[in-house]
């Protein structure tokens, strides 16, 4: 049987408080020429295994996880966009540095 779905449904209200929709407001990426990105590799609480982390970036989730998607294919490996950042799997700093840079990003080494 086929669940039935309230999203779509009109609801009327006879009440004064009614809650009006607001636009969400979503924020714009800049161009890449503009933003300075940092690459580290993380080893904490890893077990010993390498990630490289990128911070820095300015701009809304979607375009975070689309770059994120385009890294992790470009170096083959796997990895994970959380908490404004993009983590790939293993030691792959100067990959990600060639591939942001051939984009057009401005990057800086952090970390040992």
């Amino acid at each position: 049987m086929k669940k039935k779905s309230f999203k779509n449904d009109i609801v009327y209200s006879t009440g004064n408080n009614i809650v009006e929709e607001t636009e969400v407001q979503s924020v714009e990426t800049p161009e890449p020429q503009y933003q300075l990105l940092y690459i580290e590799i993380d080893r904490k609480q890893r077990r010993g295994k390498s990630v490289t982390v990128i911070t820095n970036f300015k701009g809304n989730s979607d375009d975070l996880k689309n770059l994120g998607k385009l890294l992790k294919s470009k170096c083959g490996v796997g990895g994970t966009t959380k908490n404004g950042q993009i983590e790939i799997q293993g030691d792959v700093r100067e990959k990600v540095i060639l591939e942001l840079e051939k984009i057009g990003f401005k990057t800086k080494k952090k970390g040992g």
